[in-house]
């Protein structure tokens, strides 16, 4: 396809370096959202990334703010689409785990708000916010049908009494996918629930050992830790259309961790 932008949250690190990277690889012009322009030792800041991008020959528009602040959200989407005339891809990315991992019986209410902000209650309304800029670009005739991607995680289902509002927050936001599919299928904009699993960022090094005795012991059928580009990869093929007659669909890029086994 023709030249395209895509908008992802979360984008300085993790995760959402990795889609960042992997979209602009594939020609994509990125606006790229994150809480810091300025990268320290222990984490990388937009101004880093946006040289990795530019060296790949397609534009990066930096854009520092927090996702929970939703009054934010419509003045991003109308400097993307004052940069690059609209937008084709939302990736909803944006995520944080808890600053401490306490037994649910000890979750504490602040730490809760913390992350239903940050990770359902910013990208469910910004996806509102892009969602009507898209069905704008649909109406006036755009020839690139929109995607919307969500980032959500195996624990939007699996369960983990140490970090229970995380897993509460992702499975609302999955559930915010689903949502979107519905009401948006009607423009031809697709939406897709992507779920990492055990994925080596600095959000899981803490559990580093955890995990890496857990696949040792076979939890995965793919025996080794994910990575940023393995769900980069993922989202290129839904952002190109290679998957345009499964919207809707739950796609887990886990190492085959859900297959039930005996």
């Amino acid at each position: 396809m023709g030249k395209a932008t895509a908008l992802v949250t979360g984008a300085s690190r993790g995760i959402g370096r990795g889609i960042v990277l992997a979209l602009a690889r594939q020609g994509y012009d990125i606006v790229a959202v994150a809480t810091r322009l300025e990268g320290d030792a222990d984490r990388p800041g937009l101004r880093e990334l946006v040289g990795q991008v530019e060296a790949l020959g397609v534009a990066c528009m930096p854009r520092v703010a927090d996702i929970s602040d939703l009054s934010s959200h419509e003045n991003i989407v109308q400097q993307a689409v004052e940069r690059f005339g609209g937008i084709d891809v939302l990736v909803n990315n944006a995520g944080v785990a808890p600053l401490v991992r306490a037994d649910i019986m000890e979750c504490s209410p602040e730490s809760y708000d913390r992350l239903m902000d940050i990770n359902l209650r910013g990208p469910f309304f910004l996806t509102q916010a892009v969602g009507r800029q898209m069905i704008g670009q649909v109406n006036a005739g755009v020839s690139r049908p929109p995607k919307i991607i969500f980032i959500t995680s195996i624990s939007s289902r699996v369960a983990s009494p140490n970090r229970a509002e995380y897993c509460v927050s992702k499975a609302g936001l999955s559930m915010a996918a689903k949502n979107y599919t519905v009401r948006l299928a009607e423009h031809g904009i697709n939406v897709y629930d992507l779920q990492p699993g055990i994925t080596a960022t600095d959000m899981t090094a803490g559990v580093k050992e955890k995990y890496d005795r857990l696949i040792a012991e076979g939890l995965l059928l793919t025996p080794r830790w994910g990575t940023p580009e393995d769900v980069g990869k993922a989202v290129v093929a839904l952002a190109e259309g290679c998957l345009d007659y499964s919207t809707g669909s739950v796609i887990e890029i886990g190492g085959g961790f859900s297959v039930e086994r005996l």
